[in-house]
């Protein structure tokens, strides 16, 4: 089954790129494609090194697969079901990306491997960012890890990317009957995770920071800097839930439970802890970077990336992650301490 639609002037540009064999042409035409294709890997594996490989492995196919490519299917949608395969196969190779019990409560903590995307990255096509913030928070990324590789990818082409049924199944090889299946088991499972958030990700939603949200990420990076404890505890809800990844089994379900935790782990010693912070966002979520000088250092160095959740002015989810050594989240590894 083919897409009933004219040849495009994209599509006979890269069929012109196709006969002529010429691979910096054929670049040209597909690298206005990378943000979106990457976006795609990350939703399916959650991992944004990951995400970066499979596009390039995409790319690659591309180019290996190019006289297959007939105009039947816009270029794009020929470059993401590419993209999709190529991250089943990864996921079928890997054993750390198996799917997770769908009732497991601490899900944030069992995805180790969970990164968070730097929002400069994300694409620029204004069509995509509409969806962007719902479908690239940290919950739903990690709710679409609960479901097994091919339903995850039913899910992201039907409900995220708005596919029909019959291009999903050309996609992935599969009979309507199961796509339309897939979903529905793949629905469930979502809702079971995202509980009273709707699943029609296609509807416009805004992707900026409310005042409220930016007010909470200053206040926590202020409490960070004072090393007050009692401020930090105050921007947190009851029923928190804290995890600092990839460190196994950190994550906790209640603020008290979080406090303690940081307290018995050396965090915000009064006259020995120096913080500094920044804020920013990533997987369009208000975020804090966090730099910790040591004693005797000229600089802040960067520690961790907090990705907030905000609700009602305050923090109901926080995730950590190791910031050291990751220049593609875009920030200064250091921050000069001030003068005197």
């Amino acid at each position: 089954m083919t897409d009933a639609r004219p040849l495009g002037a994209d599509e006979a540009t890269f069929l012109a790129a196709v006969r002529s064999a010429d691979p910096a042409r054929f670049a040209l035409l597909t690298e206005r494609h990378r943000r979106d294709l990457q976006l795609h890997c990350y939703r399916m594996l959650a991992n944004y090194e990951d995400a970066l490989d499979l596009t390039q492995e995409t790319f690659l196919r591309a180019w290996d697969k190019r006289e297959s490519f007939r105009g039947h299917a816009a270029l794009r949608t020929w470059l993401y079901r590419i993209a999709t395969n190529a991250c089943l196969d990864f996921l079928g190779k890997r054993n750390d990306r198996t799917p997770l019990p769908a009732e497991l409560p601490d899900a944030v903590s069992e995805v180790l491997y969970l990164q968070p995307y730097p929002d400069r990255m994300l694409p620029e096509d204004p069509q995509e960012s509409v969806v962007a913030r719902e479908t690239v928070e940290l919950a739903f990324i990690v709710a679409v890890q609960h479901l097994p590789p091919r339903q995850r990818a039913v899910f992201i082409l039907r409900d995220v990317l708005g596919w029909p049924a019959s291009k999903a199944a050309e996609a992935l090889e599969l009979t309507v009957a199961s796509v339309t299946n897939a979903l529905q088991r793949a629905r469930v499972t979502v809702r079971r995770q995202l509980p009273g958030r709707r699943l029609d990700w296609r509807s416009p939603a805004t992707h900026e920071l409310s005042a409220g949200e930016r007010d909470v990420v200053k206040s926590y990076i202020d409490a960070h800097e004072r090393n007050d404890l009692d401020g930090l505890s105050s921007l947190l809800r009851d029923d928190l839930r804290f995890a600092m990844l990839p460190e196994r089994g950190t994550t906790t379900t209640t603020a008290k439970d979080a406090v303690e935790g940081w307290v018995s782990g050396g965090l915000f010693q009064q006259g020995h802890d120096d913080w500094r912070g920044v804020t920013t966002t990533v997987n369009r979520m208000p975020a804090a970077a966090l730099y910790l000088r040591a004693p005797g250092d000229p600089e802040y160095r960067l520690f961790a990336v907090a990705v907030l959740r905000v609700v009602d002015g305050k923090i109901a989810e926080l995730t950590g992650f190791d910031a050291g050594g990751k220049p593609w989240l875009g920030l200064p590894p250091a921050l000069d301490a001030p003068a005197g």
